[in-house]
């Protein structure tokens, strides 16, 4: 099979704001102090973009923030007081590699709620505060020794969130919708009582509900977002979500490659006709939520990250793949190296081909021009910038079970002379995941294992053979699911 595609190189353009690469995500907040977290936060930092790091769970028992005082040891009634010793560890791992981070009030404090459910394997405490006016002093005194710490300056280029997925009942909430609202009324006036410079934003929702009913509630209640969250994966659509929607029906069914991108578009559309005019930003979404889904560590996953970047990027303000890394123990730790799991990165900081995705995404210019060709699963952006012309294409299967195939892909290329430089991804082409498994695809390998992997884990051009020039046109073969970007560069 062969598609055609025929940029405009030399029409008209406009920005391509680069909303994959801002924000990050790693599982919980009590990892960023950890020397291997943050060495695959400077790979992020350096290879993605990064700038912002998103973890939940800040106030995780672990973290002590609400604890016992140790000049109380001996005594008989014992006070619970705030300690923010653990969190500042975090911060500041994260400061000294010129990262910032997402300041995510989540979950209540052990002590604070009469609640026992709770979350994750430390148990973080999903109960709604039983005393707001306690919660409300807390956030806001944390707040203010982080500022004393770091100084206003520092702390308003931080975002603040409330929360995480509060509509999923059960699981990292036990109150109601009327519940949470109260709640983020009450974080609200504890961040803008240190400073209204402050950025807070809300829902936090799952599958992009509550929207407009928490933009109602705060409204009324004097306590809008200065930005809006939510999160998305391509597979909620299985929960028969209450999501808004924009999109043909065969788009909303179960398996549909398209779900995600329908969900985007349908909150843009919504927000657009309530006249909402702030950021939007999906801090969390993917192909997948599951906690273990082999699919997240093939081509498909790179397929998927690049077909929604490519359909929905500039209809937000950011998007923050779920998640950057696979030390992640949301559910039990993963007990080999490549097991199904989030992360972009392997546990010991093996680039996936969804890591790959978002560099070749990174890889695109500022300016995008229009593309002719490709259809609804093999699609294009094209982006030009100071000589140098890229075609970023993605190929994605009918079935996600489909074998793989091979695609013959022609392109016009621009009119100057030019170099060429063609970078494939595909079941084996970029993807260690391949060379793991032909060197044995041991659970745990050694160190030196490891560096074997990592001196061949780097993104890798195809020879220059592979690309055939005929009449101005450009012609290579590709893999469905796989990701091709062609670069054309002024001699």
């Amino acid at each position: 099979m062969t598609h055609d595609f025929y940029p405009d190189w030399n029409g008209a353009s406009i920005h391509l704001k680069h909303t994959w690469a801002g924000i990050g995500n790693i599982d919980q907040f009590r990892w960023l102090s950890r020397a291997d977290v943050q060495r695959q936060l400077v790979m992020a930092r350096d290879e993605i973009g990064l700038r912002h790091v998103r973890a939940v769970a800040m106030y995780s028992p672990e973290l002590a923030v609400w604890d016992y005082d140790l000049a109380d040891w001996r005594c008989e009634e014992k006070a619970r007081r705030p300690n923010w010793q653990l969190i500042d560890l975090s911060i500041e791992a994260l400061l000294d590699i010129g990262l910032k981070p997402i300041y995510t009030t989540c979950f209540t404090p052990v002590g604070m709620t009469d609640d026992p459910s709770g979350c994750f394997p430390d148990q973080n405490r999903i109960g709604i505060p039983k005393d707001l006016t306690i919660w409300q002093k807390f956030v806001s005194e944390g707040i203010r020794h982080h500022i004393k710490r770091y100084g206003i300056e520092e702390v308003s280029s931080w975002f603040f969130e409330c929360w995480n997925e509060p509509n999923l009942r059960g699981g990292f909430f036990g109150g109601s919708q009327q519940d949470f609202f109260d709640l983020w009324s009450a974080t609200w006036r504890a961040v803008k009582s240190v400073d209204e410079r402050l950025r807070l934003g809300g829902p936090s929702t799952a599958r992009a509900e509550w929207i407009t009913e928490f933009l109602d509630y705060a409204a009324n209640h004097g306590t809008s977002p200065d930005y809006l969250i939510t999160h998305v994966y391509n597979n909620d659509s299985e929960t028969n979500p209450l999501s808004p929607f924009d999109g043909p029906a065969s788009f909303r069914v179960k398996d549909s490659p398209h779900f995600a991108s329908g969900v985007v578009r349908g909150l843009k559309k919504e927000l657009e006709q309530r006249g909402w005019q702030g950021e939007v930003h999906w801090n969390e979404w993917g192909r997948s939520w599951f906690l273990f889904d082999p699919l997240k560590e093939t081509a498909l996953e790179a397929a998927f990250i690049v077909k929604t970047m490519i359909e929905t990027s500039q209809d937000s303000d950011a998007f923050a793949f779920w998640c950057l890394s696979d030390i992640y123990n949301q559910g039990g730790f993963q007990s080999s190296e490549f097991q199904g799991n989030y992360g972009l990165l392997s546990l010991h900081g093996l680039r996936k081909p969804g890591w790959f995705a978002h560099v070749m995404l990174e890889k695109l210019g500022n300016l995008k021009v229009e593309v002719l060709g490709g259809d609804d699963l093999t699609g294009a952006l094209a982006t030009v910038s100071e000589g140098e012309f890229k075609l970023l294409i993605f190929a994605y299967p009918n079935l996600a079970e489909d074998e793989s195939k091979t695609l013959r892909i022609r392109v016009a290329i621009p009119a100057e002379k030019k170099s060429i430089t063609l970078t494939r991804l595909g079941a084996e082409e970029n993807n260690i995941i391949a060379h793991w498994r032909a060197a044995g695809a041991k659970p745990y390998p050694s160190p030196l294992e490891i560096q074997k992997l990592r001196d061949i884990n780097v993104l890798q051009a195809a020879e220059s053979n592979e690309v055939t020039v005929t009449n101005e046109t450009a012609e290579f073969t590709m893999e469905r699911p796989g990701v091709a970007l062609i670069q054309f560069k002024q001699l």
